[in-house]
């Protein structure tokens, strides 16, 4: 049985809650990632936000991104796997929730991100179709 943390892309940074949606566009250019997941003054997990949210949520709605913070964007509990959870339970989540990314904890902890390609990339190749269409939305 393959685990999500064996599959997972380990070290994920983290945007701070109360950092602004600019430092978080600018994080993810520096980092070439498309999400991040959202940390509190805690270092707990407080949700994921995403380069799609940042266009959609603000920029198309001409919000200033300067005055927006992460945490404002980012409510709602987030969606998460275990670190030892099988791979069938990340994809069953992603299915469920219509998510491409999942943080992944280990406890409390946040020790990586599971997405649909490092899935994808541990899958046998003629599965990797049925999994892009299980997950994919519009």
């Amino acid at each position: 049985m393959t685990t999500a943390r064996e599959v997972m892309t380990a070290g994920a940074d983290c945007v701070g809650e109360n950092q602004t949606l600019e430092e978080a566009a600018r994080k993810m250019r520096d980092l070439e990632v498309g999400a991040l997941p959202i940390c509190g003054d805690d270092n707990r997990l407080k949700g994921i936000i995403t380069d799609r949210d940042i266009v959609r949520k603000t920029l198309a709605d001409g919000t200033d991104a300067r005055q927006v913070t992460a945490g404002e964007l980012g409510s709602g509990k987030p969606v998460t796997i275990g670190a030892d959870d099988p791979i069938e339970e990340a994809i069953a989540t992603m299915t469920t929730h219509q998510v491409r990314r999942l943080p992944v904890i280990d406890g409390h902890d946040l020790i990586g991100m599971l997405s649909q390609a490092d899935i994808a990339r541990a899958m046998p190749e003629e599965r990797v179709g049925e999994l892009v269409e299980l997950i994919s939305y519009d």
